[in-house]
């Protein structure tokens, strides 16, 4: 079980936006390592850009997950401010269930591009189905934080903009 705080740490913060922008960067440049891996297979040449951005998509995803992993730990012993109790029952059951699928897929998901990467099918196409479910809980996770910060105007998006220690 967590410890309870009144918000996040600055090391908190600083993890979630930097993982936040290495995942931002792996759905904008990670097909690069598609079409290395396609071009390997046919005897293809490939561009310096895709041979590059493909280099950087492995070692983002190496980067993702051992972050991801710091996280946890530092959650585990500076422990998570309380959801917030504002709206319905049905949003805070949702707030949960999104973060819980956010630590399993930014866990898995790294971990399922190397086997792709070294063992090949299924693990690629595995591996290439997270992209979609990636954009759709960011996009609901952002919708949900605006709604938070204008509407119900709760204080949940300042909890992780403004470190509480």
């Amino acid at each position: 079980m967590t410890k309870t705080t009144l918000g996040y740490s600055s090391y908190q913060i600083g993890l979630h936006w930097i993982i936040a922008a290495l995942v931002l960067f792996q759905l904008f440049f990670g097909e690069s390592m598609t079409t290395v891996r396609d071009a390997a297979e046919e005897g293809a040449a490939v561009s310096p850009t895709d041979q590059t951005l493909a280099s950087a998509h492995y070692w983002v995803g190496l980067s993702i997950l051992a972050l991801v992993l710091i996280r946890l730990v530092v959650r585990l012993a500076s422990g998570a401010p309380q959801p917030a109790r504002s709206g319905p029952s049905w949003m805070q059951t949702a707030a949960l269930a999104s973060h819980h699928l956010f630590y399993v897929l930014l866990v898995a998901t790294p971990i399922i591009g190397l086997l792709a990467f070294y063992f090949g099918d299924p693990w690629g196409d595995i591996h290439s189905l997270n992209k979609p479910v990636f954009i759709v809980l960011i996009a609901i996770h952002a919708l949900a934080a605006l709604f938070h910060q204008f509407w119900l105007r709760d204080g949940t998006l300042r909890r992780m903009l403004v470190p509480s220690r």
